[in-house]
């Protein structure tokens, strides 16, 4: 009877189970269904819309013009109503932008803002989706303060200093009396060391100058927020790292093929050129992928683009990827994975060295050894020597490839250059520069030394970050963006510091090393630099996520634990129990 009793009990769970995996397979299908239709029912509108709008401006303005903004509303559309697809897309198209620019758009500016025709309304569409579902948009409530203090700073000098400059009279409706400033009887007015002191006068347009400049700043700052709501768990992070590494991957070898077409000829790279062309990148000779390079190995000079829109891009590309794919090579729980961070990482090595930028060939071997020792991978043997050995290998045969007398070239032309140009002078040249131009506590105004806003008027050369943000916003937004930028390494510390899961806090140990680094580095302005600004920003959001995946992976563990547990009870009660005939 007991016997019968309990077989109907188990017969009448599983019957009960059955039913419920069948009305759960049938919720799904509904569910993927509706979400088909829903597709289906934004690319017919979004199409219909673009045909309406491209059309005409095809015939009216340029037919290139015309299928931009085709592209771009369906494009606009799909991504505000998926917007973590959108995301997911805008990581995987960023490396390709300037192949695309260049090469498809012919460097029209709407395919220079495409990658935020992915970010843009992905974000949008996030911040909705939280609104209805009540989730928090402030993810970090500490970290707003000193958010709002640096955009406090920011918008009091796009008012008060780019706001004063678009009131000045243009610089061309000045007659050459009124160029110079005169006192009361009319004679010119000198400054301190003996200088003509110009009329205050405005050239295109400071307000927009700074608006960008302001984009450029403060932009990418939400990918905190996106990345957060984007890797909701250990599998996304997982795919975020494997993701990146086969982007970097793929870069590398375009870049290796960039590389052979410009040795073997295939492209004519810029050694044929005369004069000054010989030693700066030129757009039309663009090679394979990517846009404008210098090839001129006659002279020495060398400085590919890779897959971005020029060398200096690049280089910064290479930089962080160094870091993505150390992290991965040491934090990965798959071992295939790990390996191809190794060959990542060797990959982006030999890039350095090839690509002719010698920040890339300074920083790329700095950064992983600085990592190395600050996330304490140094100290895991087990893990380190077989990493190291692997690399040694990769490495050799990368190596094999090139003629060594090209690699001592590089490595000369980097010592040549620091002996030149020390970098602690040239900071220190940066920050003269910038304290010499102060003329109040907001500064020069928003965009003023940012390259990407010259389109909006002239812009100053400050090759430094820090001092280009004293130049542009004076010592009080200086100091705003360091308390900012601080904050932000404190917290993210505090957030990984007490991760128990040893394959999140090894990534998390890698992405804060990153983002310590970027955060005071002096040298140029890696977070005016697309790949490492949307990086810098989106691993600072993947770190505030973490103490939350890591609660999901204890609780599985305990979970886990507690099933095995109950399993060695039942086996060990049915052991002791007597049959029954």
């Amino acid at each position: 009877m007991r016997l019968s009793q309990g077989k109907r009990k188990s017969r009448k769970k599983h019957k009960e189970t059955l039913s419920v995996n069948i009305k759960d397979k049938l919720a799904q299908k509904r569910k993927a269904r509706e979400n088909r239709r829903k597709l289906m029912g934004l690319i017919g509108f979004s199409l219909f819309f673009a045909i309406l709008v491209g059309v005409p401006l095809s015939f009216t303005i340029s037919p290139k013009i015309g299928v931009s903004v085709g592209l771009l509303i369906p494009s606009l559309i799909i991504c505000y109503n998926y917007p973590r697809t959108a995301l997911w897309a805008f990581l995987i198209y960023m490396p390709f932008s300037g192949t695309v620019t260049y090469w498809i758009g012919g460097g029209n500016a709407l395919f220079q803002l495409s990658k935020d025709g992915f970010y843009i309304p992905a974000l949008l569409g996030l911040m909705q989706d939280c609104r209805k579902k009540r989730k928090p948009i402030v993810v970090s409530k500490p970290l707003l303060t000193t958010l709002i203090l640096l955009l406090v700073c920011a918008l009091l000098t796009l008012l008060f200093v780019n706001g004063f400059k678009q009131f000045l009279p243009t610089c061309d409706s000045l007659s050459e009396y009124d160029k110079f400033l005169r006192d009361a009887n009319g004679q010119l007015i000198l400054d301190q060391n003996g200088v003509v002191i110009t009329t205050p006068c405005k050239e295109s347009i400071p307000f927009a100058q700074g608006l960008l400049g302001l984009k450029i700043l403060l932009g990418y700052v939400p990918l905190i927020f996106c990345a957060y709501y984007l890797i909701q768990d250990k599998k996304r992070l997982l795919f975020l790292g494997r993701l990146l590494v086969v982007l970097a991957i793929i870069c590398c070898a375009l870049a290796f093929i960039q590389y052979w077409m410009l040795k073997t000829g295939r492209c004519a790279g810029t050694d044929h050129l005369v004069g000054e062309d010989l030693f700066k990148p030129k757009l039309d000779a663009k090679c394979f992928v990517g846009g404008s390079l210098l090839y001129a190995p006659s002279q020495g000079q060398i400085r590919l683009p890779g897959t971005f829109v020029s060398p200096w891009h690049w280089a910064w590309f290479l930089v962080a990827n160094a870091a993505i794919c150390f992290s991965v090579a040491f934090s990965d729980t798959a071992f295939f994975w790990r390996n191809c961070g190794l060959v990542g990482m060797a990959m982006v090595f030999v890039n350095s060295i090839i690509c002719g930028q010698r920040l890339a060939l300074a920083a790329v071997p700095a950064i992983l050894i600085a990592m190395l020792f600050l996330t304490g991978k140094f100290a895991d043997i087990k893990r380190f020597i077989p990493v190291g050995i692997g690399l040694s290998v990769v490495l050799f045969v990368g190596f094999s490839f090139f003629n060594p007398d090209f690699i001592q070239e590089r490595i000369d032309s980097f010592v040549d250059r620091w002996n030149a140009s020390p970098p602690y002078l040239f900071i220190q040249q940066q920050f003269d520069y910038a304290i010499r131009n102060q003329k109040g506590l907001l500064g020069r105004g928003l965009g003023a030394a940012t390259n990407s806003t010259r389109i909006f008027g002239e812009v100053a050369l400050v090759e430094t970050y820090h001092p280009k943000l004293l130049f542009e916003m004076g010592y009080l937004g200086l100091g705003a963006f360091m308390i900012f930028v601080t904050h932000l390494c404190v917290l993210t510390f505090k957030a990984y510091r007490p991760l128990k899961d040893e394959s999140l806090r090894s990534f998390a140990s890698g992405f804060w090393v990153f983002i310590l680094i970027i955060s005071y580095f002096p040298y140029w302005y890696p977070l005016d630099t697309d790949p490492v600004a949307i990086y810098y920003w989106f691993f600072a959001g993947v770190i505030l996520r973490m103490p939350l995946i890591d609660k999901e992976e204890q609780a599985k563990l305990k979970a886990q634990q507690a099933a095995e547990d109950a399993s060695k009870k039942r086996v060990k009660t049915k052991r002791k129990t007597p049959s029954v005939i």
